[in-house]
């Protein structure tokens, strides 16, 4: 008995001597637009965020943090610098964005971006707290977004189509938009590319300039 209660205090020690680890909510509301971080039950952060825009999907759901990416760069976005990358389900991330004017609205390929300051702090609670940390996605895209959109495909221009010796109204969608929709069925949400690129062709630089 006097063993039991000798290994007994030797544990009651250890397990004090080890730092609490925080029980980390990540939560984003896509009909607002927001991340809200909560730690161990309190409000912590509160950000405004950029999930999937038109013709794009950010996956609802509850997810575990994958893995933690200081620097990634997006391979299929014209190398587009994703820091702070906290890979929750495959390509998607939650990661730092210089379209800084753009947060509080839909504009990402399905990530969720956030300001850089903003997911370097998120990127070291969760570096600290990956095993305590769960990331909930709920919501949609804003009403207010998608009926501006679908007004906008509604006003398109009225085009007199001649078939047959009969006159047809329609509304007609440019050339280039039409093959924008095309793409972007193929084009699920951001893939990523494994280390920054050592070279790049001439007319990437160009683009990018």
């Amino acid at each position: 008995m006097r063993l039991l209660a000798i290994i007994a205090a030797v544990g009651t020690m250890v397990l004090a001597g080890q730092p609490a680890r925080a029980g980390i909510l990540i939560t984003v509301d896509k009909s607002a637009q927001q991340l809200t971080v909560n730690v161990d039950g309190a409000t912590r952060y509160r950000w405004p965020v950029s999930t999937a825009r038109w013709g794009y999907n950010t996956p609802n759901g509850t997810y575990r943090p994958q893995r933690l990416e200081r620097q990634w760069y997006s391979r299929k976005y014209d190398w587009s610098p994703m820091p702070y990358s906290i890979f929750f389900a495959g390509g998607y991330a939650i990661h730092g964005s210089n379209e800084i004017s753009r947060l509080g609205r839909p504009a990402s390929h399905g990530c969720i971006r956030l300001h850089p300051k903003n997911a370097a702090v998120l990127f070291e609670l969760v570096k600290h707290n990956t095993g305590a940390t769960r990331i909930e996605i709920t919501g949609s895209r804003p009403e207010a977004f998608v009926a501006t959109r679908v007004r906008k495909f509604r006003q398109a221009p009225q085009v007199e189509v001649v078939e047959r010796g009969r006159v047809r109204i329609e509304h007609r969608v440019s050339h280039r938009r039409a093959e924008g929709r095309a793409m972007r069925q193929d084009i699920s949400f951001e893939q990523i590319f494994s280390e920054r690129p050592r070279y790049r062709a001439k007319r990437a630089q160009r683009d990018d300039d």
